[in-house]
């Protein structure tokens, strides 16, 4: 069976109910991007961009940036998680990639504009989880710290990729939310527009060594899936107030 037809025999036996966010400042929302750089986005930039120009990788990069523009002109506060890996340290069962430093790990151009707004916050992580990689070293959590420092009550996600670095994410805020660590955060939405994975279908797979088969489509799927049953509140259109 092709990928095509298992993701729509997926949108049939599991479908994703996605509904619509509207974003007002009673909401006390917070947009958080995750891993939207140059390693996972643009074409060539290492191991883990994409090979070619992709529609779904660059429709995400589209909408974040929307978004991101939104949350500026109406001074909400953003937080964005970034791959800074150390060189020595693998990260299986992915190739080397976004090493500290380099330009794979850098914002993509389209958001490099974010980080001279003051409502900016960037933080870079060693790790897939972004809530775990906001860490310090003192045991405190920078992430945590955005949340109470802003009074949030509604997390926006978006990011690459859904089935990993933005699904550990939801799934680690959620449990922490209720585990009571996030007050006053009330909500976790995810953006399925902004939302992007990578595709490394089954043909070309087989044929690289410790590879396993990730079919964007239905990875992409997967993970909004998960992410809904795990809590989130997955939508397909976000508007604002005027």
């Amino acid at each position: 069976m092709a990928s095509g037809q298992v993701l729509e025999v997926l949108k049939s036996e599991v479908p994703v109910d996605q509904g619509f966010l509207h974003l007002s400042d009673d909401l006390k929302p917070g947009l958080v991007l995750v891993d939207i750089i140059n390693g996972f986005c643009t074409v060539g930039a290492g191991n883990m961009a994409p090979v070619a120009p992709d529609k779904q990788i660059e429709g995400m990069v589209e909408e974040s940036v929307k978004l991101a523009k939104e949350f500026t002109k109406r001074n909400w506060p953003i937080y964005a998680v970034r791959d800074a890996h150390h060189p020595d340290i693998p990260e299986p069962p992915y190739p080397p990639h976004c090493i500290a430093g380099t330009h794979e790990s850098d914002l993509v151009p389209d958001l490099l504009w974010l980080e001279k707004d003051p409502n900016f916050t960037l933080r870079s992580k060693d790790c897939i989880d972004g809530f775990i990689g906001s860490f310090n070293e003192d045991g405190s959590n920078a992430f945590i710290d955005w949340i109470q420092s802003h009074q949030i009550q509604l997390v926006l996600v978006v990011g690459i990729c859904t089935d990993v670095c933005v699904l550990d994410f939801v799934c680690s805020t959620l449990s922490a939310r209720n585990h009571g660590l996030l007050n006053p955060l009330k909500d976790v939405a995810v953006y399925s527009q902004g939302c992007a994975t990578f595709d490394l279908p089954l043909t070309v797979a087989r044929n690289v060594k410790g590879a396993i088969a990730h079919p964007q489509g239905i990875m992409h799927h997967i993970g909004l899936y998960i992410a809904k049953g795990r809590g989130a509140n997955v939508v397909s259109e976000v508007s604002f107030s005027s």
